[in-house]
């Protein structure tokens, strides 16, 4: 064999059958071949398991993929290049022409977007209603036949606590999927509720370390078998190096998530104590008026505070603009703590109306907290809160 040939087909090596790696290596390879073309085409004819190309999946990507499955409580799973790309491919996967979404103002930006506006484009109507709005929702679901009830609970940004059980039993008697984007609670939260899709930004806590992108669909496996076309023609495909990386993050995944929620609870507390303060939206805080709702589903209560600054946004951007160790960027879920105003999130196509409803005032701030000293997290946010700015009635 010529240097030149040798350099495209390397020596290959392999392992002796009881002898293992301890993390498992990264595929990453966008093509497989089997010995002969017959085997080939009984795997294109779904005779026999193996792997062919990346689009359809891959040996990292389908490790991570039932990993999140079983966190999860469900049969299987479909890993995409982001959260959105999760959200866009299940939403236009589960949906046809003529079909009825329900969904809600307390929602990701992005979600109200692909609902409103690109379903739409596709003769896909839809419902906007709060998802405080429990007859709202049974009265919608008795007048018109509903495909999807697409929700997320805690909310993003003020984590408003949606009541799964109730939703779900009547998405159920209703002939509807229920979609809930559980990003907010994590993988091992609401997986015992009857939920039939649920979708995650794997760039949040999965990944942990807000250096890769992706997404997550899981659900049972006929729901997943029905969509797994679809989304290898869509080709929002995650990468098996990023898949990687997501799997490295996750082995720490209960740890920081429940040391997060740990200095959240305390830094709420904090919150709810100054009087630069108007109001705390944290569930672990007997006085979030959804608390025992929440004591009731989740384990934990998330690593999300969010809170309206007297003064509005002027006093908004001061605060963000003073603090140090808060990184004023988008995302949450990593080791590094995170501020976003109510400017920077924006909700700028919701009318007055809808935007009473969201509960986001221009004072507004969602803090996501890391994994820094909690001290050092609290003298920074009473550092902030002592400008006199910050104070303004």
């Amino acid at each position: 064999m010529k240097k030149t040939t040798r350099v495209n087909h390397p020596p290959a090596v392999d392992l002796p059958p009881d002898n293992h790696p301890v993390v498992a290596p990264i595929y990453q390879t966008v093509k497989f071949q089997f010995d002969s073309v017959e085997e080939t085409e009984r795997y294109l004819r779904g005779e026999r398991r193996g792997f062919y190309y990346l689009r359809s999946s891959n040996p990292t990507t389908r490790q991570l993929e039932l990993l999140l499955a079983e966190l999860q409580g469900r049969d299987d799973c479909l890993v995409t290049a982001s959260g959105v790309g999760a959200i866009s491919q299940a939403l236009l996967s589960l949906t046809s022409q003529g079909d009825h979404v329900l969904c809600f103002i307390e929602s990701y930006n992005p979600t109200r977007y692909l609902i409103r506006r690109v379903l739409g484009r596709f003769g896909v109507a839809h419902t906007l209603l709060s998802i405080e709005d429990l007859a709202g929702v049974e009265r919608t679901l008795a007048a018109r036949p509903t495909r999807l009830v697409v929700f997320e609970s805690p909310t993003n940004p003020v984590t408003k606590i949606a009541d799964i059980g109730a939703l779900t039993r009547l998405a159920r008697a209703a002939g509807a999927l229920s979609v809930l984007d559980n990003t907010f609670a994590g993988f091992h939260q609401h997986g015992s509720f009857d939920v039939d899709v649920y979708l995650h930004s794997l760039t949040k806590y999965a990944s942990g370390t807000g250096d890769v992108m992706g997404g997550a669909v899981i659900a049972r496996s006929e729901l997943i078998g029905a969509m797994r076309n679809d989304f290898g023609a869509l080709g929002g495909t995650l990468d098996p190096h990023a898949a990687f990386l997501i799997l490295r993050g996750l082995k720490t995944y209960f740890v920081r998530y429940r040391a997060q929620c740990a200095s959240a609870l305390a830094i709420a507390q904090r919150l709810a104590a100054h009087p630069a303060v108007a109001r705390v939206h944290y569930p672990g805080l007997p006085t979030h008026p959804q608390h025992a709702l929440a004591a009731e589903q989740m384990q934990d209560f998330g690593t999300i505070v969010s809170f309206d600054l007297h003064g509005g946004a002027p006093a908004a951007r001061r605060f963000a603009d003073t603090l140090q160790l808060f990184a004023r960027s988008a995302s949450l879920g990593s080791t590094e703590s995170l501020v976003v105003t109510a400017q920077m999130m924006g909700a700028r196509e919701l009318d007055a109306d809808l935007q009473r409803l969201s509960a986001i005032t221009a004072g507004t701030i969602r803090l996501s907290i890391g994994l820094e000293d909690l001290e050092d997290l609290l003298t920074d946010l009473e550092r902030a809160l002592a400008r006199p700015e910050s104070q303004q009635r």
